[in-house]
């Protein structure tokens, strides 16, 4: 809220160069702000009573809008990666899987292993864990096994994070 929008009777206001200026009135405070040719911004709502500042808005906005770019600039998106497949793989088709998950988890990604079922394979769904489970000892010694096996449907599913 700025200016006129505030409808407090009194405010704690803090002066332009960052000084209090105690409690006064809404009134008294627009009133400084005007004379300072500047803007009463109320910075803490919440407070009792609510804390006013006599600041340029604009100026104060564009800072605002500056640091979240900031804190934006310096977090990591984590990606999910999927990896599928199928129960009757080979143990070639399954070391090269092996190697592009140990791929993507080296990059800092997180990687979701899908054994997807199809037709009379749906059958044999227990006895197929097992190729799950070897592809998380493969790559036991870089990932930890996030989210256990968990059959979804026509598919069985298993998430990998790295270690830490």
């Amino acid at each position: 809220m700025i200016n006129e929008q505030i409808r407090d009777k009194e405010v704690r206001l803090i002066g332009p160069d960052g000084s209090q200026m105690g409690i006064v009135s809404a009134k008294e405070a627009m009133a400084k702000a005007q004379e300072a040719g500047l803007d009463l911004v109320k910075i803490a709502p919440q407070a009792k009573p609510p804390v006013c500042k006599i600041i340029d808005y604009g100026k104060y906005r564009y800072e605002l809008a500056r640091k979240e770019k900031e804190a934006k600039k310096k977090q990591k998106v984590i990606e999910v990666k999927e990896v599928r497949l199928s129960p009757n793989i080979d143990t070639n088709d399954l070391k090269t899987k092996v190697s592009a998950a140990r791929k993507f988890l080296s990059k800092g990604d997180r990687v979701k292993v899908t054994l997807r079922f199809r037709g009379r394979e749906m059958a044999h769904m227990a006895s197929s864990k097992h190729v799950l489970d070897d592809f998380a000892q493969m790559l036991s010694d870089v990932a930890n096994v996030e989210k256990a096996p968990k059959v979804e449907g026509r598919s069985m599913t298993m998430f990998l994070s790295e270690k830490r």
